[in-house]
């Protein structure tokens, strides 16, 4: 994949879609994939357990005939506990991951715990089992012919600046660069862009109302009831400089997806188009800097 414009996918998280109990309404499968594909994206992301089929082959079908590539998807899993070992729910999703052609695996160092809202604080048993994970599960998954990256994400172990770096610094996984939980996390996401463009092999593209990230960094207001009030805001309308850090990843060679990630609570099934007329604006404004990068 050379052409930007041509590497723009789609999540099920802006369509509400989300693993977390009582998130909000959640939309089918068929009506997301059917508008992912009428606003032209070209490949989407699986979603959370359940919103496509379980089986593999089923779940290829799916995508296959709506028209949508896989990219990959999401994997929260626990990374820290001694006592546990992730490869074999590792090793299940990517079972789907083959059969739908599917090139990159999305980790988070899930807490244990539902939902991104409080998390603990690892010791160092916990940090070396962490790392120690990360380059066993990206070995698991290249043996498959697949990608691993690791997701820093609001409400995980691998949340803020110092938290990063020690991945960085500790392992050889890849990066997945997602521009909103970073800055959420207190990351300068420019910043990180510059200075580690050869570790990012994935993007999740969303911006931010940054007052909504002060209040959730300063412990006023939760994560979830920040996205509830719209901290995530269409690309072009928050505070994240998109446009930095495209060109940034463009010109140090980066070929791989952009992924739309606009995490979006719904208290019911809209009434009128939905989150939809976000994902347009979103891709418009992708477009428009794919064209200034060139």
């Amino acid at each position: 994949m050379t052409d930007l414009a041509a590497r723009i996918a789609g999540a099920p998280i802006s369509w509400g879609v989300c693993e977390v109990p009582g998130w909000g309404y959640q939309y089918d499968a068929e009506t997301v994939l059917a508008e992912m594909r009428a606003v032209g994206l070209a490949a989407t992301e699986f979603g959370p357990d359940g919103f496509l089929p379980e089986d593999p082959a089923e779940k290829a079908k799916t995508l296959a005939d709506a028209g949508l590539r896989a990219v990959g998807g999401f994997v929260p899993v626990v990374l820290h506990d001694p006592a546990h070992d992730p490869a074999p729910e590792v090793a299940t999703a990517l079972e789907g991951f083959v059969a739908a052609g599917a090139g990159t695996l999305v980790l988070a160092a899930a807490t244990g715990s539902d939902g991104y809202d409080d998390r603990p604080v690892l010791d160092e048993t916990g940090w070396s089992t962490l790392l120690g994970n990360l380059d066993k599960l990206s070995a698991l998954a290249a043996r498959s012919g697949v990608l691993a990256t690791i997701h820093p994400h609001v409400g995980t172990m691998v949340e803020n600046a110092a938290e990063v770096d020690r991945v960085l610094q500790g392992s050889s996984i890849g990066l997945t660069l997602d521009t909103g939980h970073l800055l959420i996390g207190g990351v300068d996401p420019v910043a990180l862009t510059l200075a580690h463009a050869d570790r990012i092999r994935h993007t999740h593209l969303k911006d931010v109302d940054a007052a909504w990230a002060a209040k959730v960094q300063s412990g006023e207001v939760s994560y979830t009831d920040a996205v509830r009030e719209g901290m995530y805001r269409p690309l072009g309308h928050g505070d994240v400089d998109l446009g930095a850090i495209v060109s940034t990843l463009e010109k140090a060679g980066y070929d791989g997806w952009y992924v739309l990630e606009q995490d979006t609570i719904l208290q019911a099934r809209p009434a009128d188009e939905g989150p939809v007329v976000d994902v347009r604006v979103s891709i418009a404004h992708l477009r428009a800097i794919a064209e200034a990068v060139g």
